[in-house]
């Protein structure tokens, strides 16, 4: 839970900064596309903060309902200027509701395609609430970059050098901290010119038992690592290795792919589809056999239809996404992939919502300070559908 002050009354003081330091801690900003445009669009993080609303997306009416609810901070997955903008007058749309929310005290904040990659994300939210137990993203991304630094030091002085490599951010792997792996050895070196040795004198040559310390670490804290290593230790040149490690593959990525706890036919699992999300004028549409076998489902929530190749590929019997088009559709059949069910865009990332309301629950729920909502406006902008 992030830090906050305390009041005189002795409850938690929350400013937008803290809520918005764990929305990044569960959706990391890094993770967003290069195209994209997240975080905070407007309001001040050093404002109090007590109510908190969730949407989908950043309309007029969403933004009215924070207001009338006295929100100080609005989130959304959609960006409310995802492209550029030469101005933000109130005589825009955008702009209008720019000028809204600024004069409500209310700020918006966004986590788009960065809540799509993390882990969990919006394909998690949709893939729980169609019973699915995830397996993997249907595209992964990379973990981040790592170095794995191999430090010589003196047997005496390897506590305290580890020590300060773990201080600087080095020995984290997943949920395990302090790692390190240590191997004895002998060091050898012989000081000369305007050397100042530690240990023995210049011309003579030295020969000691020493430690060969390793350790894994963010490839971003090599600055802070080196100047940690040399403070701590010993020697007035210290031997050391950093190698770059390969990139792996992380659980973090767009969409997921997941299990059924038993199969059933895509008519009956169209049929949970439906009743799992909101309802829609769009409703939820199947290509494919009804009568087939579903037992591995990816999901996106939003439009999925780049994945069509890659989930041929994963061999899965359904594909649960929104968006999709006549002709990349009739293709993708044609070409033997797995039957597809198409919802409305709106409907796939709505489950995100209650995910980000939890993120911020389990934060800050034992403050009994910060008041945090789902927004029951729908933003789906399909009204009306005839035969």
């Amino acid at each position: 839970m992030t830090d906050t002050r305390v009041s005189d009354a002795g409850v938690p003081d929350l400013r937008i900064r803290d809520v918005i330091a764990e929305l990044e801690r569960a959706y990391p900003p890094a993770l967003a596309q290069s195209w994209d445009s997240v975080g905070l669009v407007c309001g001040d993080p050093g404002e109090p903060v007590t109510t908190v609303i969730l949407a989908v997306d950043p309309t007029e009416q969403v933004v009215d309902d924070a207001i009338e609810s006295g929100a100080q901070l609005l989130i959304t997955h959609h960006p409310l200027l995802l492209r550029g903008v030469d101005t933000v007058g109130a005589h825009t749309p955008k702009g209008r509701l720019i000028h809204k929310l600024i004069r409500a005290g209310c700020a918006l904040f966004t986590a788009h395609t960065n809540a799509d990659s993390a882990d969990p994300g919006v394909s998690d939210a949709l893939a729980t609430a169609l019973g699915l137990t995830v397996t993997g993203p249907i595209e992964s991304q990379p973990g981040e970059p790592l170095d794995k630094w191999a430090v010589m030091v003196p047997e005496d002085d390897t506590e305290v050098v580890r020590s300060a490599l773990f201080e600087a951010g080095a020995g984290r792997i997943g949920n395990y901290e302090n790692c390190s792996w240590t191997v004895a050895g002998f060091g050898q070196f012989l000081p000369v010119g305007e050397a100042n040795p530690t240990v023995g004198a210049v011309g003579d040559l030295e020969q000691l038992p020493e430690n060969r310390v390793e350790v894994i670490a963010p490839r971003r804290l090599r600055t802070e690592l080196l100047a940690a290593l040399r403070v701590a230790h010993p020697y007035e040149e210290v031997a050391f290795d950093v190698f770059e490690m390969a990139d792996v593959p992380s659980a973090r990525g767009l969409g997921r792919v997941g299990t059924l706890p038993e199969p059933v036919s895509l008519r009956e699992f169209t049929d949970r589809v439906a009743e799992a999300l909101p309802s829609t004028t769009w409703g939820v549409r199947t290509a494919g056999d009804p009568e087939s076998e579903v037992r591995t489902v990816a999901v996106c929530g939003g439009a999925g239809d780049s994945f069509l190749d890659a989930v041929s590929r994963l061999g899965v019997d359904a594909y649960v996404t929104s968006d999709l088009r006549h002709h990349p559709a009739d293709e993708h059949l044609r070409a033997g992939g797995p039957a597809l069910i198409d919802v409305a865009h709106w409907a796939t990332e709505f489950p995100w919502c209650g995910q980000a309301k939890g993120v911020l629950d389990d934060a800050f729920g034992d403050t009994a300070v910060l008041y945090v909502r789902v927004s029951d406006v729908r933003t789906d902008p399909w009204t009306h559908s005839a035969r």
